[in-house]
């Protein structure tokens, strides 16, 4: 049977999922000899790379030039994350490489700063237990997301927004965006975002602009609490900010740095430009349990902050205890019901970008391993001599985070940096997680939130430089410019 003649069938999703598997095989099996003979030349490439890369790591030259191997087994690690699209490798899979190779390095016996494989496993251990709280963290809120997500809880938010003018739309979605951002993460408010404004705007250049302030908004309303973006999470986690300092002094610039890139987007839709009453598609009435998990997940989140602020128990704690009570509420609500297994939080689990966060694992191993060798110490103090300001500092990460993932970055900065030398709650933290969170919308590859608006509305590289970066850049520095006159204040009061 021919394969674009099969069809998936079944009556529940696993056997629908059985049935793709089957089609999968079929498509292999009729690709031929040529398809088959690419395989194991893959493969082959693969397990050769692999040996090859193993012997290295043995090698008394890696060993004995402990510092320069670590650094150019992270360079080519970070060169296959940059361009993960280009080699079709995801990097989730570079990342978990390049930690373990830098750890058998660190941890060999013949290394020049004498570390035998027990202090490198006591080392590896403690940052082991540093990481897995920002991996947990990560789990549980990605979760109650997705449970929240799988009800259409978020129905209780877009379905109140309402306007037939296209100027005052734009306000309105940019203000909504930037607090739901600040409550759940930058990307999944986008997705729900995005998918409003395709209900809501049939022109395709309007969705591309209303979805690029969508993805200005989500990152700067990420920026400035402490669940809001997975960078700021990592300083909190780590113990470079706290939560009420944290949004106490980073709110003001990050509502700034949005507004800022609101109205200047906005001066390019004429003022009496409609919405026409065909496009408000009527909603559907969200049942009361919807609303129930809705309510809940949200009382769970910014339960966390307050759970720390009150046990003194890490952050990770209270999200997986908010976790628990999710996974209870929904057992109890669909109890009975066999056929919503995919409403429950065992489905939520399966649904969660599991490869997103082993690459975070990857990378906050990597960058340990790095920080355990003294390596980012070294490079702090050179940093300092060269650039003393270290506002100057944490201005260039958050440009550079437009270009690069912002998570090593920032990982790389808190080795570099640590709180012994630069307190809790300093400017340099704070301007980090602002920079680091804004920064990343000045292009629309320098975000997990402008990877998918490219995704969903099919919005190029050129076009975003062209029509949205100028505004996000006005934004950015109009927010680092907000936060140091609001320091200076506070300091002087």
């Amino acid at each position: 049977m021919a394969v674009e003649d099969m069809k998936l069938y079944g009556n529940t999703l696993e056997q629908v999922q059985e049935q793709s598997k089957s089609l999968a095989n079929q498509l292999a099996l009729q690709s031929g000899d040529a398809g088959s003979l690419q395989d194991y030349i893959r493969g082959g490439f693969v397990f050769v790379s692999a040996a090859i890369g193993a012997l290295i790591l043995q090698g008394d030259w890696v060993h004995n030039h402990e510092w320069l191997s670590m650094s150019l087994t992270f360079l080519l690690g970070y060169i296959g994350i940059v361009f993960e699209t280009y080699f079709e490798f995801n990097k989730a899979g570079i990342a978990l490489l390049m930690s373990t190779a830098l750890w058998v390095i660190y941890a060999g016996t013949s290394g020049a700063s004498g570390i035998t494989v027990p202090l490198g496993i006591e080392a590896l251990g403690e940052k082991i237990s540093e990481v897995s709280e920002v991996v947990f963290f990560l789990l549980g809120a990605m979760t109650i997301v997705e449970i929240v997500d799988s009800h259409q809880g978020f129905k209780v938010v877009t379905d109140r927004i309402k306007s037939n003018n296209k100027r005052d739309l734009m306000w309105l979605i940019g203000i909504l965006t930037f607090f739901m951002s600040a409550i759940l993460d930058n990307l999944t408010t986008t997705i729900v975002m995005v998918s409003l404004i395709k209900k809501i705007l049939p022109d395709v250049t309007d969705r591309k602009i209303f979805g690029s302030l969508i993805v200005i908004a989500a990152n700067a309303g990420g920026a400035w609490t402490p669940i809001g973006d997975v960078t700021t999470t990592m300083l909190w986690i780590n113990g470079q900010i706290s939560a009420i300092p944290t949004i106490i002094n980073l709110f003001l610039p990050s509502l700034v740095s949005m507004l800022l890139s609101v109205f200047i987007l906005q001066k390019d839709i004429p003022k009496d430009n409609v919405i026409s009453e065909s496009s408000n598609i009527p909603t559907q009435q969200l049942a009361p349990r919807g609303q129930l998990v809705f309510g809940t997940g949200i009382v769970s989140l910014l339960s966390v902050p307050l759970f720390k602020a009150l046990t003194g128990l890490p952050p990770y704690l209270g999200m997986l205890a908010a976790l628990g009570v999710m996974w209870t509420l929904t057992d109890a609500i669909h109890a009975g019901e066999q056929d919503r297994e995919n409403l429950m939080a065992p489905a939520a689990l399966r649904k969660i970008d599991t490869s997103g966060i082993l690459f975070f694992l990857g990378i906050l191993l990597s960058v340990g391993a790095l920080d355990s060798a003294g390596i980012l110490q070294s490079i702090a103090q050179q940093l300092d001599q060269s650039v003393p300001d270290r506002s100057l500092i944490a201005t260039i990460i958050g440009l550079v985070s437009a270009i690069i993932d912002n998570v090593p970055l920032v990982a790389a900065t808190m080795g570099m940096y640590p709180v012994s030398n630069v307190p809790m709650d300093s400017s340099l933290w704070q301007l980090i997680a602002f920079c680091a969170g804004t920064g990343g919308s000045l292009l629309v590859i320098g975000s997990a939130a402008g990877v998918a608006l490219m995704g969903l509305e099919k919005v190029d590289f050129l076009w975003y430089i062209k029509n949205i970066s100028f505004s996000a850049l006005i934004g950015y520095f109009g927010g680092i410019i907000v936060y140091l006159i609001q320091r200076n204040i506070l300091d002087y009061i």
